[in-house]
């Protein structure tokens, strides 16, 4: 069965040479593209092959999770999701106002896989096998960011479900403040490989390049109360404990996009990181020693308990459980109650 895809960004910039590949290459393939706006967006933002959906356009889709997040904050791209849903999307793909997309963004994408797969290995430095550089993910732990991955060659091929997949991004590619003030850029990715992380497997994925099949639309929430610099790690590494419990894996493969990156004050970067380079190895500890439940019908619960540990680690403010209530009722309806 085709996949009905839908592309979500969020955006505080008028349209861009970005935002119009992604319209032009949606509307030439017939699929759906929404940016989600914040309060420094343009009002009169216009694109054609785009929704755009401005503060107050969010306040009217009757979610409750539009009233609820904070505003000037990245964790609104949660309405694109909800919206890309409710409008019947099976194939969520999110990227950033940076990125550009190649022709291979616009290629077939294939849920299942068979591919080299990590599994048990705790944490793994995926762009280590992507490149011969000593260069690490975001949210990576310091301490282990000159740790090899196991040897490509060595890793057994599998069958797998990999219903989240994340693309890698050439020439400024997802790294840390310290990469980036202390290490050479540009860096592009080879092309020619893709490998799998099974349970006990851990890396950082991004909001950049990653594609979501409908079973897992769950856990694509994005927290709201914690460093803007961690939201998406911080959901990856929710994500992956609980895509255990479904025996998923989660995919690394080439780049398809390409990004151009935006201003950014990299001592600010650096700052906002600081919660993750301090505690991203006691959140794995703690989300390694939940027990969790299996079944699609589950990952709501899942992500109530592995939050509600978040916030019990003083990591995520306790305003994050409601918002998150709030988008799971909101999801249900967006999804037709299923």
């Amino acid at each position: 069965m085709k996949e009905t895809l839908a592309v979500v960004v969020t955006s505080i910039n008028g349209p861009n040479h970005v935002l119009r590949a992604l319209a032009d290459g949606c509307r030439e393939r017939g699929q759906r593209f929404l940016v989600i706006g914040d309060e420094a967006s343009p009002a009169d933002f216009r694109l054609e092959g785009c929704d755009f959906y401005g503060l107050e356009a969010q306040y009217e889709t009757g979610f409750r999770f539009a009233r609820l997040c904070p505003t000037r904050h990245y964790a609104r791209k949660n309405l694109g999701y909800l919206l890309a849903i409710r409008g019947g999307t099976t194939l969520l793909v999110e990227t950033d106002d940076d990125n550009i997309p190649r022709a291979e963004f616009w290629g077939e994408r294939r849920r299942r896989q068979s591919v080299p797969t990590v599994a048990g290995a705790g944490w793994v430095n995926a762009y280590r096998y992507f490149s011969e550089v000593n260069i690490w993910p975001r949210g990576l732990p310091l301490d282990r960011v000159r740790e090899a991955a196991p040897e490509f060659e060595s890793l057994g091929v599998a069958d797998i479900d990999c219903p989240i997949q994340q693309g890698l991004a050439d020439e400024n590619p997802d790294v840390d403040a310290i990469y980036r003030l202390v290490s050479e850029l540009p860096q592009s990715f080879r092309r020619d490989r893709r490998v799998a992380l099974a349970r006990g497997s851990w890396c950082p994925f991004n909001s950049q390049n990653t594609a979501w099949w409908s079973e897992a639309f769950p856990l694509l929430y994005l927290p709201a109360y914690c460093s803007f610099r961690m939201t998406d790690i911080w959901r990856s590494f929710v994500a992956q404990r609980i895509a255990w419990e479904q025996g998923w894996g989660v995919l690394f493969h080439e780049p398809t996009v390409w990004q151009e990156r935006n201003e950014h004050n990299l001592m600010r970067d650096f700052r906002d990181e600081v919660p993750g380079y301090l505690h991203n190895e006691a959140i794995r500890e703690a989300l390694a020693r939940l027990t969790l439940a299996p079944g699609a019908d589950r990952l709501g619960e899942g992500l109530m308990a592995c939050y509600e540990k978040l916030v019990e680690m003083s990591l995520v403010g306790r305003e994050e459980l409601p918002l998150l209530g709030a988008w799971l009722d909101d999801l249900a309806r967006a999804r037709g109650g299923d």
